[in-house]
C-alpha cells in the first residue's frame, strides 16, 4: 500500500527518546510554575493585598481600622472600607464598587505599609469621601486582565465623576520566577489625570518564603511629576495563622529634581485572629525622611482588618 506523498505527510515525528526528554523537562517546569503562582496568590490573599482585590471576580468586603504612632504629629486613627460585588449579569464581568477616598486609592500602594502614606505631590483631602462605581472586568486568555470603571465621588454636599482603567499581564518566564506588569490610568477632579506603572518580580526561596521586588512610577498631569517607589520584600508564612513580611523601600520624586524623599525599613507581623476573616497587623517601621535630614524616625502601625470574600 502506497502512503501519502512526503509533502502531505507532515513533518517527521521526533524520535521517542527526544519526546521523553521534552516531557522530562516540561513536567517539573510546569509543576514549579504552578507552585509559584499558588504561593504568590496565597500570599496576596492572606495579606489582603490590593492586587488580589483589583482582579478577583469574587465579591469581597474589606474593613480596616488603622492606628499609626510615630514622628509625624499629623498621624491618627483611620477607618477605611471597600466593597466589590459582582452583579448577577454579564457572566460576573460587571461589578459594583463602593470605597472610601477613591482618589487616594487611585494610586495602588504596592506595599503592605500600614500607614498608607500620602503621595509626595498629591494634595491632602479635606475630609473623608465616598466613591461608588461600576467596573467591567475581562480576563483575556491566561495571562491578561483588563478592567474599566466610572463612578461618582461624594464629599460633603458635592458630587463629582471619576474614571479609571487598568490592564495587567503576568507570567513565569523562568523556573521559580514570576513577573507581573500593570498599567493604570485615572482621572479625578482632586488630583486630575494620571497614570501608574507597576512591575512585580517574584521568586520562590522555599515552599513558604517568597521574595518580591516592586517598582512603581506614578505620574500626575497637573504637577508633571513622577512619584517613584522601589520595594524589596520577603514574605515568610510561618503557619496557617501567621505570616511575616520584611521590607526595605526607597521613595522618591522627579520634581523639582529627582531625589529620594524617604527610606523605610519595616517588619509586618500578620496574625489571623478569628477563622479566615479577622486579622491583626503589627508593623514597627524605621523611616529616614529627607525633611528630617534622613535622621532615624521610628513609627509603629497597627491595623485591625475584617475581610470577607467568597473564599472565606
Amino acid at each position: 500500500m502506497v502512503g501519502p506523498p512526503p509533502e502531505l505527510a507532515g513533518p517527521p515525528k521526533p524520535p521517542a527518546d527526544q519526546e521523553d526528554t521534552e516531557n522530562m523537562l516540561d513536567t517539573p517546569r510546569n509543576y514549579l510554575s504552578g507552585q509559584l503562582v499558588g504561593l504568590v496568590g496565597g500570599v496576596d490573599h492572606f495579606f489582603g493585598d490590593d492586587r488580589h482585590y483589583q482582579e478577583t471576580n469574587d465579591s469581597t468586603f474589606l474593613l480596616n481600622v488603622n492606628q499609626v504612632a510615630g514622628y509625624d504629629p499629623q498621624q491618627q486613627s483611620m477607618l477605611s472600607f471597600m466593597a466589590n460585588v459582582h452583579l448577577p449579569i454579564a457572566e460576573r464581568k460587571l461589578h459594583l464598587l463602593v470605597e472610601t477616598n477613591p482618589d487616594k486609592n487611585a494610586v495602588v500602594d504596592p506595599t503592605q505599609i500600614l500607614q498608607q502614606p500620602q503621595q509626595p505631590n498629591q494634595p491632602a483631602a479635606q475630609q473623608q469621601s465616598l466613591g461608588a462605581a461600576l467596573r467591567f472586568m475581562q480576563q483575556q486568555a491566561e495571562h491578561w486582565h483588563v478592567s474599566a470603571d466610572g463612578g461618582l465621588k461624594f464629599q460633603g454636599l458635592g458630587t463629582t465623576p471619576f474614571a479609571r482603567a487598568r490592564g495587567s499581564w503576568e507570567g513565569s518566564p523562568l523556573d521559580q520566577w514570576h513577573a507581573k506588569l500593570a498599567e493604570t490610568t485615572f482621572w479625578f477632579n482632586t488630583i486630575g489625570a494620571g497614570e501608574t506603572t507597576q512591575l512585580d518580580i517574584e521568586h520562590t526561596v522555599s515552599e513558604s518564603v517568597l521574595f518580591r521586588a516592586t517598582s512603581v512610577a506614578n505620574w500626575l498631569k497637573n504637577t508633571q511629576n513622577f512619584d517613584l517607589r522601589q520595594d524589596f520584600s520577603v514574605f515568610d508564612t510561618l503557619d496557617e495563622r501567621t505570616a511575616v513580611m520584611y521590607q526595605a523601600s526607597a521613595i522618591g520624586v522627579s520634581q523639582p529634581i529627582t531625589q529620594v524623599v524617604d527610606y523605610v525599613v519595616l517588619m509586618q507581623y500578620r496574625y489571623r485572629l478569628h477563622r479566615k476573616w479577622m486579622f491583626l497587623d503589627v508593623s514597627p517601621q524605621l523611616h529616614f525622611p529627607r525633611e528630617r535630614e534622613f535622621r532615624l524616625s521610628p513609627e509603629l502601625a497597627l491595623r485591625l482588618e475584617i475581610m470577607f470574600d467568597e473564599v472565606k
